[in-house]
């Protein structure tokens, strides 16, 4: 049965069928390492870790039930359990008192489990199955209750680095490595603090232009009620606002966009010359953090390609440089739209605060599956020509700089005007002979399609997906664990001198260890947390319990409530 099972006789039940689930029993335990993450369960709660468990997923008769699956997957995750095949290296009894069992599934039985819970189970096409159906829940309720973000939404992909064997995935640019590399591409939809609402997976990239009109406005529009942002003049409201990057510009979406009620912010990729500097004026901006700053602002009105007029809003650094950004959101006035602009860097921290420390990036499942032939993926040769066209036309750019930088110096002798002469035409015929390399490798680029269907790739060009499902799953968990982070990181704030201090102390306060006090006859649970390294956190986190205790959390399964308090053994 495993080392630390003491509930031998509901084992035995289970196995033969007899038992549905094991219900949460607590023991007096001291000690009790990385206890303290215990503390996130009330806000793991909160944010809908077992909300809609019941109406979306099922699980066979069995000891482990769902909500015992889900709690351990939101706990690890806040403990910095990297994955699951980690969790053999942590002691399964000692994890199996915080869930109020004699000790935590085995890393085959858990993984048997989420198995279990990721499939279909039904002829539902995958953008329509139970994970998306969850996943659109949570984004739901989570819309609801943020009044901050007020419509507007950040957009960006994140890479997900692929090192396997198993399949050969399409090349991208990844940024953060500032190298082409294999792997499927993530696009997240955040709040303006950088808060998660929902993900877009795509193993074959058609770009963020596609995926923004495919999936995310669809989904968005099928989230947010009419009427959610926030109108500060006579003209009506934009349904909602997206935010990105230069990737997505294109006067032609934003106009598509603004037909359908939805407004765009992003950055201007060809901005052209500098404005006036007595354009300029400083306003007060309010920045999402809470915080105020002055910047310097101008505002035209500005007509794009395809007859579309936008607001062109740039802003003067001290620097002189001009950073120039556009909306079609004809409400929000220009401190509003500057701020929601520059705080991008807010989703920037969130992917590589995700990676550092939910190890977002690592793989769930093994194994491929099959991408429909109808798919459309880059042409490899197009790729190659436009890679050869790249190639050359780099070479013939410094050949071009050489050529203008050649000049005869010092007194005219005629020996030294011959070589200047050779040098000079030499040059001149490679150049010439490169561009004409270039314009037939373009007519060739220019008579290959573009994009092809797998079905027409060579058998060498062709690859598989990776399996996603868990992979999804385990990241809809991991995005309810920020946000129960993120929501205790707001209350230890109002007690830290120093803010970003925050986080690191919560991640301190998982791996503390604790004692635990369970009282049947007053139905509470008392978790006791041992005290930390210096006065000024403990301080902090007795205000911590004290916010956790009047939410009055009932441990689920239970009729115990969760009560806080910290102390050491040797006081109790």
């Amino acid at each position: 049965m495993g080392h630390g099972t003491t509930r031998t006789l509901e084992r035995v039940a289970a196995a033969l069928g007899k038992l549905v689930t094991a219900s949460p029993q607590f023991e007096s335990a001291r000690d009790v390492p990385q206890g303290g993450v215990l503390l996130a369960l009330p806000a793991l709660l909160a944010n809908g870790l077992l909300r809609h468990n019941a109406t979306s997923f099922e699980l066979p008769p069995g000891f482990y039930g769902i909500d015992s699956i889900f709690l351990l997957l939101g706990l690890i995750a806040l403990a910095r359990i990297k994955s699951i095949e980690q969790l053999r290296y942590h002691p399964p009894g000692e994890w199996g008192k915080l869930l109020g069992l004699d000790r935590v599934p085995e890393v085959r039985t858990l993984r048997q489990k989420l198995q279990i819970l990721c499939e279909d189970g039904s002829t539902q096409p995958a953008a329509e199955g139970r994970l998306q159906q969850w996943s659109a829940k949570l984004a739901g309720e989570w819309l609801e209750g943020d009044a901050q973000s007020a419509g507007q939404f950040y957009v960006d992909g994140h890479v997900r680095v692929y090192h396997g064997a198993q399949t050969a995935l399409p090349r991208r640019y990844v940024a953060r490595e500032k190298l082409c590399l294999r792997g499927t591409t993530d696009y997240w939809v955040n709040a303006l603090d950088g808060q998660p609402f929902f993900l877009v997976t795509r193993t074959v990239d058609p770009g963020m232009l596609t995926v923004i009109r495919e999936q995310i406005v669809p989904q968005l529009e099928a989230l947010v009620p009419p009427g959610c942002a926030k109108a500060e003049t006579l003209n009506p409201p934009p349904r909602f606002t997206l935010v990105f990057d230069r990737e997505g510009y294109s006067p032609d979406f934003f106009g598509e966009m603004k037909k359908k009620g939805i407004a765009v912010l992003t950055y201007h990729k060809f901005p052209g010359a500098d404005w006036p500097l007595t354009e300029f004026t400083p306003h007060c901006v309010d920045l999402v953090n809470g915080e105020q700053s002055t910047m310097a602002l101008a505002e035209r009105r500005v007509e794009l390609s395809g007859n579309v007029t936008i607001r062109e809003v740039r802003k003067l650094t001290e620097g002189g440089h001009q950073t120039s950004i556009l909306s079609t959101n004809e409400v929000l006035d220009v401190p509003a739209l500057a701020s929601a602009m520059f705080a991008r860097w807010s989703q920037e921290n969130f992917f590589r605060y995700m990676r550092e420390h939910y190890s977002l990036d690592r793989l769930v499942e093994y194994g491929t599956e099959v991408i429909p032939d109808a798919t459309r993926v880059v042409n490899p040769r197009w790729r190659e020509l436009d890679g050869q066209v790249r190639h050359e036309t780099g070479k013939m750019a410094r050949q071009l700089t050489l050529f203008g930088a050649l000049e005869l110096e010092g007194e005219l002798e005629e020996g030294k005007v011959k070589r200047y002469e050779e040098r000079k035409g030499a040059l001149h015929q490679d150049i010439t002979h490169r561009q004409e390399a270039i314009e037939n490798l373009k007519a060739a680029r220019k008579e290959t399609p573009h994009h092809v269907t797998i079905a027409d790739l060579p058998e060498a060009d062709r690859f598989q997906r990776l399996r996603g499902a868990c992979k999804y799953f385990v990241d809809t968990i991991k995005m309810i664990a920020y946000r129960a982070e993120t929501a205790m990181a707001c209350i230890l704030r109002e007690n830290l001198a120093r803010t970003d201090d925050t986080r690191a102390l919560l991640r301190d306060v998982y791996n503390t260890e604790v004692d635990l006090c369970p009282d049947p006859e007053a139905h509470t649970l008392t978790v006791r947390v041992h005290h930390l390294a210096t006065q000024m956190q403990d301080s902090a986190v007795r205000n911590l319990c004290k916010e956790l205790n009047a939410t009055e959390t009932v441990f689920p399964g239970t009729e115990l409530r969760l009560v806080y308090e910290l102390g050491s053994p040797q006081n109790h």
